[in-house]
């Protein structure tokens, strides 16, 4: 096969080896090698193309130097005798010095003729004095007036000459003319002539050589490079693989005549010894055996009948590989192959089922989900009619207690189109049924054993028609016949069991149906499994940060609160927000996000969250309070964090202190996103904090800023989870935003759901706080401030400004009593120990507040007094009379501050 490697084109090593032979390349290299019969041949024909060429050359250059010599020959004889024809010859050799007369005409002739000599000689004398006449035997035939012609030596060397007479008018030789060229001359025109015969010895050759190179470069394709032993070897251990191998091999030529067969296919196909050779029509084949091995045409893996065994063919053209028309068969007995290719079908759906049952139960965790899904797969690969039963523990993410806990059927799929039995709806979205097994049935046994069990025959079955789903029951008397059940069990615990149904239209299970039965089940028990546990960690996680976060928003004037909290549906996240009531009539908004979902993201939420409202009472301002809460979260060797992976480290947060009174607003913020500002004609604007880094990160201050606000404005705080959303960019978020807030009107808690309404993704992954607050003042009116000068005579007039106060606010009088008192302990104080500008407000709000402001910066400390002592019971006596009472820094210093309760009435006027 030229071009190709054929099986029967194998190198002996190849063919007991059973590796394919390394071609060798076809360059000049291997086409000279004389290891390879191809070489062999082309050196031998190179060999015999130069030795011919080198002989042809001498040939060519002998022909072209006696062409030479015949040509001088002829040259000198036609000089000679043009000259002893000469005008005045004559009469210049009968002359008394013919030499002087002729020898300038002489020197002119040899030149202008191309002789190597020219003389004239009278009869007389015997040489001319200027060139060699030549012998002296030469003048008897001259003067016999003949033409002589010769070639002789002579001092220049060997030379042709020729001598001519020259005759009188009376016919007498009055002397002769003689003419010669050297034999050197003659080279002269063979060596001019020998570039061409070379230029053609060297074509020829290499026209010879391209020609025989071609040859042997075809004949090394089709020799593969092999040497005379190895192709003699090849073509041996070619006929015994030929008649060895336990395939058949067929070839027909294209008069459909059998060229050849091995002896297995002669065994195959019960052929007669002479065989081959005769047409394929004559030799009794099975008719389709005959009919494709005539036709020729192209088969793969085709089975035929020949006599009892069943015949694999595989027939290609030849002509396809460059041969004469015709084709090649293959012809394998397949008889025992197809007692198992049943069964190896069989296992490839089986596997096949598994394969998707890998891929399509477990991709969600949703026990329910997960059941069906099992459900699904089976049908109708395997069965019928498909139901799971799960114990109501394992639905509710509970371990199961045992055989005899409640079953619930979660779970049912049912083949269409089969004995008339319709599809089932999907189980999504069922209140489950309570189904119950006879001790007997095949579901109770496998539940008891954790085994599977087969049932062939369900009909006769114990119990079998009370177990059945609705669509087995109705479908028993119409061929629902046989049944296995596999017990779904994890972690050496039983969840439940699936039963397999089918119909008459299907053979009965079998015993090796039992392992793809529970190879399925346990699969998808896993996946139930699994889903059972992210159920109840799901449940404790999201019953964890219920707890931790507010159940309700706490009794404050100032703002009026609207909140939305969503988790996310996979996971649980670390979102928080509070409102906090501060003193002063003011309100803290917080909100954050802890890095991170699961039971640590809940539980670290629930710390930062205390923290904060810990903090929060020590009154600090929103950066120092961000300062504390980041060295809390950063201190990893804290005793209440070393037992969380990573302490607290990784979370957002937004702290922000409203004042009615000044209406002013302080922020901060620790890497959480900024706040917006809804002015009271729905202008819509972020405000610019400093971000600062994440809590737990450290390196960075936190810094604060004060924005006045309008009444009737809305500070809205949010979480990432409301603007953030895969593929979307967060400016077009915020800007959405910006845009459902300057649409939304009515109450806070209203404005919070048409937020949600405009940007709430559709699968949430991961937790959303919203917080709406609306600002109120406290009137002018409810507002008393009061600069004390720095006499301890003012400290009565203070107390009796202040009662009139009371009294124009229509406190009781107990109330007025114990105020005074209080701010004359205060007062009296500052006078005492503080410096600076001392001031009193007082502020009626749901409660009286009393403020005394100085510039120091020291804090007064409860202390008892000793019975002795002459002082130190003022604060004691604030602590006993005050509800609360603490102290506030500020950037001009302090302020002391204490709180009252006061009557309903005064209470609901207050902060309206």
């Amino acid at each position: 096969m030229p071009g190709r490697t054929g099986w029967i084109g194998l190198p002996s090593g190849a063919l007991l080896s059973g590796k394919a032979p390394r071609r060798r390349r076809g360059g000049l290299r291997s086409i000279v090698s004389v290891r390879s019969v191809v070489g062999q041949m082309f050196v031998l024909q190179l060999v015999v193309v130069l030795l011919l060429a080198a002989v042809a050359g001498i040939l060519l250059v002998l022909a072209v130097q006696r062409e030479g010599a015949r040509a001088a020959t002829q040259r000198s004889l036609a000089v000679a005798e043009g000259f002893a024809h000469a005008p005045g010859i004559v009469k210049a050799l009968e002359g008394r010095d013919p030499a002087t007369v002729l020898g300038p005409e002489e020197a002119a002739a040899r030149h202008g003729s191309g002789v190597d000599f020219l003389t004239a000689v009278n009869r007389q004398a015997l040489r001319s004095p200027l060139t060699l006449p030549g012998r002296a035997d030469h003048l008897l035939p001259l003067l016999a007036g003949r033409t002589v012609t010769e070639r002789a030596g002579g001092s220049h060397g060997s030379q042709y000459r020729a001598f001519v007479p020259v005759e009188n008018a009376r016919g007498t030789v009055v002397g002769a003319v003689s003419a010669g060229v050297t034999e050197k001359s003659t080279y002269g025109i063979a060596v001019r002539g020998l570039p061409d015969v070379l230029g053609i010895t060297a074509g020829a050759v290499a026209v010879t050589t391209a020609g025989a190179a071609l040859v042997s470069r075809r004949l090394l394709r089709q020799t593969h490079g092999l040497g005379p032993d190895e192709i003699t070897r090849l073509y041996e251990h070619h006929d015994a693989v030929l008649h060895a191998v336990r395939e058949g091999v067929v070839i027909v030529d294209a008069s459909h005549r059998l060229l050849l067969v091995n002896d297995e296919a002669q065994r195959l196909l019960e052929l007669p010894p002479a065989a081959r050779g005769r047409p394929v029509d004559e030799l009794r084949l099975a008719p389709p055996i005959a009919e494709l091995l005539a036709s020729g045409r192209e088969a793969a893996d085709e089975l035929h009948l020949a006599g009892s065994r069943v015949l694999a063919v595989n027939q290609r053209p030849l002509d396809r590989y460059g041969l004469p028309a015709g084709s090649v068969a293959t012809l394998r007995d397949s008889t025992e192959l197809q007692t198992l290719s049943g069964k190896a079908e069989a296992a490839r759906e089986r596997l096949s089922m598994l394969y998707d049952a890998s891929v399509s139960i477990g991709t969600t965790l949703d026990v329910t989900r997960t059941a069906q899904e099992l459900a699904e797969v089976a049908v109708p690969p395997f069965a019928d009619c498909v139901t799971v039963d799960l114990a109501e523990a394992v639905i509710l993410g509970d371990e199961p207690g045992g055989t005899d806990t409640r079953m619930l059927r979660i779970a049912t799929a049912t083949a269409t189109a089969t004995a008339g039995v319709r599809e089932e709806p999907s189980s999504a979205g069922r209140t489950p049924e309570s189904v119950g097994f006879l001790p007997d049935t095949p579901e109770a046994r496998s539940l008891a054993t954790g085994r599977a069990v087969l049932e062939p025959d369900l009909r006769n079955a114990h119990g079998g028609r009370a177990t059945a789903p609705e669509c087995g029951r109705r479908a028993l008397d119409r061929g629902l016949h046989s049944l296995i059940t596999a017990p779904l069990c994890a972690r050496g615990t039983v969840l439940g069991v699936a039963s397999f149904y089918r119909l008459e239209s299907h053979k009965p299970y079998e015993d090796d149906d039992l392992e793809l039965a529970e190879e399925l089940a346990g699969r998808a028990a896993v996946c139930i499994d699994n889903a059972r546990r992210y159920t109840r960690e799901h449940a404790l996680a999201v019953t964890l940060q219920r707890s931790l976060l507010p159940r309700g928003l706490p009794e404050q004037n100032g703002l009026d609160v609207g909140y939305r909290y969503l988790p996310a549906q996979k996971g649980v996240g670390g979102d928080w927000f509070d409102v906090i009531p501060l003193p002063g009539a003011r309100v803290a908004l917080v909100v954050g996000d802890v890095v991170g979902q699961g039971l640590h993201a809940a539980a670290t939420m629930g710390r930062l969250r205390t923290a904060v409202r810990n903090f929060s009472s020590l009154d600090l301002p929103p950066d120092e309070l961000l300062a504390r809460l980041d060295e809390l979260t950063y201190g990893d060797e804290d005793e209440e964090t070393a037992d969380l992976p990573g302490g607290m480290v990784g979370a957002s947060c937004l702290y922000a202190v409203y004042d009615p009174v000044e209406r002013r607003c302080t922020l901060a913020r620790a890497g959480h996103l900024p706040p917006a500002l809804v002015l009271p004609d729905r202008t819509v604007e972020y405000l610019e904090l400093p971000a600062g880094p994440l809590l737990g990160v450290g390196g960075l201050p936190f810094e604060s800023m004060d924005r006045d606000i309008p009444e009737g404005s809305e500070i809205v705080l949010y979480t990432d989870g409301l603007v953030e959303h895969r593929g979307g960019d967060l400016d077009d978020r915020l800007g959405l935003l910006a845009g459902a807030l300057s649409r939304a009107d009515g109450e806070p808690d209203e404005v919070c759901g048409a937020v949600l309404d405009a940007l709430l993704p559709e699968n949430p992954h991961d937790d959303i706080a919203l917080l709406v607050a609306r600002t109120r003042v406290v009137p002018e009116d409810r507002i008393a401030r009061w600069d004390v000068p720095r006499d301890p005579a003012a400290v009565g007039r203070m107390r009796t400004a202040v009662a009139d106060r009371l009294d124009a606010w229509g406190l009781p009088e107990d109330i007025g009593f114990v105020t005074e008192l209080v701010l004359s302990e205060l007062i009296t104080n500052a006078l005492r120990h503080a410096e600076g500008p001392i001031g009193v407000r007082l502020v009626l709000d749901r409660k009286l507040i009393c403020e005394v402001s100085d510039g120091s910066s020291t804090a007064p400390h409860l202390r008892y007094a000793e019975a002795t002592d002459e002082g130190g019971r003022g604060l004691f006596l604030v602590a006993q009379l005050a509800e609360r009472w603490g102290t506030r820094y500020t950037p001009q210093g302090k302020v002391i501050w204490s709180e009252q309760p006061v009557p309903g009435p005064a209470q609901g006027r207050a902060g309206r």
